[in-house]
């Protein structure tokens, strides 16, 4: 006898049955073929038409109860519309099976092409966006990838103290000092590769011997710490000329727009000392930016061909307290700070797995007593956050460089911890207690 099987049918019947009493599975089937033979016509015959292949096997499901059947007539069918309905039709006709009363009701006819066709269109759009997000990157993907791959290749290690450096150091005669490696990634982003990072507080040896050897530009961050990398190599190398990132910004994350601003605003190194020893002896809270432009002496060209001539303004530092260079040219405050907070262990691992979680995020956390998180802000508006609550706070932790600044404010507002990935402030020299990714 010919088959067919629910997987190849276009339609499928799907009916329950009634049966006033205790009948077998091929008693319902016997009845369904004996009961409508020779009522549908010699075409529509059910033995004919199964032995044909055009409905597939009978499937009977039976479950026995008080004495009653009950149960689910399912049939496959390879037959039109019109046909397949006849033959669902002609089920209900079946009044007995055996001795028992029976009642057949046809459920419903489902279309199996439409149930395929679902499949087809979700599977569709999961591997369209499979193909989209793994196989077919767009052009400024590519473009991105290739120009950062390029960038960290010309990246180099210069000198005995292995510092990250563009790959034009030894054959310009100007450089640029900034502060760290991605600082360096992001000039030679911008077509600028006379670059060479500090590498952290302390002054290297190899860039006290460049500033012996070049002219020198120093460009740092627009926080306190860039100031204080600042006064720290007026004091000890021979630099000539200092610029800054605009307040609040770092060298890493500035366009080129505003990397050309900054260095074209660039101030001699004698400026740059005088202006920051007038705000220190004067306590003054004032935006140095505001300050009149200084003219630098004629005839100072830029480190490298893109700097044009002009007027730059005068690079004066935000006031800080004073601090003092300790015989390996690090920066120490001569301030005295209370004792700070102890951390417990169990503080030490929430603080680690926090900070572990915001690699890469440059976001930050603010946290009670109990170590629960009241927020998560961009480290671009802590500050302003932790001005804004002034108590509650307990402890902070962020992706960053803990500054002045911020060690400043968390004071005033009753902050016991504030950890980060690194830190510019000596452990003790404040209230607060420091914790960087490396003691955790």
């Amino acid at each position: 006898m010919g088959k067919i099987s629910p997987v190849s049918a276009k339609y499928i019947i799907h009916s329950n049955i009634e049966i006033t009493g205790v009948v077998d599975r091929p008693d319902v089937i016997g009845a369904i073929f004996g009961q409508t033979e020779g009522l549908l016509g010699a075409d529509l015959e059910l033995r004919e038409i199964q032995r044909s292949g055009r409905i597939g096997r009978i499937e009977v499901n039976l479950e026995t109860k008080g004495g009653k059947s009950r149960g689910t007539i399912i049939i496959p069918s390879s037959l039109d519309k019109a046909e397949t309905s006849i033959i669902a039709a002609a089920l209900e006709i079946i009044q007995r099976i055996g001795p028992c009363n029976a009642k057949v009701a046809v459920e419903k006819i489902e279309d199996v092409r439409i149930s395929k066709r679902i499949f087809v269109i979700n599977r569709a759009k999961e591997l369209l966006k499979t193909m989209m997000d793994s196989v077919m990157p767009d052009s400024q993907e590519l473009t991105d990838e290739v120009s950062y791959s390029v960038r960290v290749m010309e990246c180099v290690e210069y000198g005995k103290d292995r510092l990250p450096a563009g790959p034009a150091i030894d054959e310009s005669n100007e450089i640029v000092v900034v502060e760290g490696r991605a600082d360096v990634l992001n000039l030679l982003k911008h077509g600028i590769k006379n670059a060479i990072a500090l590498g952290g507080t302390t002054i290297p040896e190899t860039i006290l011997e460049l500033c012996r050897k070049k002219t020198v530009t120093v460009f740092v961050d627009g926080d306190r710490g860039g100031e204080l990398i600042v006064k720290a190599l007026t004091e000890i190398a021979e630099i000539d000329f200092v610029c800054r990132a605009a307040d609040g910004k770092e060298v890493e994350e500035i366009t080129q727009k505003e990397i050309h601003k900054a260095l074209r605003a660039r101030v001699s190194a004698e400026q740059a000392k005088l202006d920051f020893t007038k705000n220190v002896t004067s306590g003054s809270d004032d935006d140095p930016r505001q300050q009149q432009p200084v003219p630098t002496q004629p005839g100072n060209g830029g480190p490298m061909r893109q700097m044009d001539s002009g007027r730059p303004r005068s690079f004066a530092p935000s006031p800080i307290r004073r601090y003092e260079r300790s015989s390996t040219s690090t920066l120490t405050s001569t301030s005295t700070s209370a004792p700070t907070s102890k951390v417990t262990q169990e503080e030490k691992e929430k603080f680690k797995s926090l900070l572990e979680g915001l690699i890469g995020t440059r976001g930050a956390y603010i946290l009670d007593n109990k170590l629960n998180i009241l927020g998560k802000v961009p480290i671009t508006e802590l500050n302003t956050t932790v001005k804004s609550l002034r108590s509650g706070m307990y402890a902070i932790v962020f992706d960053g460089i803990i500054d002045k600044d911020l060690v400043m404010v968390a004071e005033q507002a009753g902050v016991s911890h504030l950890v980060a990935m690194s830190s510019r402030i000596r452990p003790g020299s404040s209230t607060v207690n420091i914790l960087t990714s490396e003691e955790l």
